[in-house]
């Protein structure tokens, strides 16, 4: 069984390192980010796969917040990029429902022509 992980860890070792390739070769951003999403997953799973070859249950926790970040982190770079902000969604949103409250639901707003 130790030989069996021990080949699994190594595997996802080559996978991670031809996720960085093509983390550098990526043609646009988003290639990138996807690049660093599944280095992120390939990096959980090898933990928990090292968790097993050290015999040491704790090192699943850790496991499971490193992808919890990992996933935070690629919803924050993706609206990054998307609004070059990461507070204007926030903004906007609240400016709807200020207009939307002026108004109400049913009124609609005049012409001031």
């Amino acid at each position: 069984m130790y030989i069996f992980n021990f080949i699994i860890a190594l595997g996802m070792a080559g996978a991670m390192a031809i996720m960085l390739s093509r983390l550098f070769a990526g043609p646009t951003l988003y290639d990138r980010v996807l690049a660093v999403n599944s280095f992120g997953t390939k990096t959980v799973l090898f933990l928990l796969i090292f968790s097993q070859l050290v015999g040491r249950g704790d090192a699943i926790d850790i496991a499971l917040l490193y992808a919890l970040i990992n996933f935070v982190a690629t919803i924050a770079i993706l609206k990054f990029f998307r609004y070059r902000s990461l507070e204007i969604a926030l903004a906007q949103m609240s400016l709807r429902r200020a207009v939307d409250d002026s108004f109400g639901e049913d009124d609609e707003p005049e012409d001031q022509s």
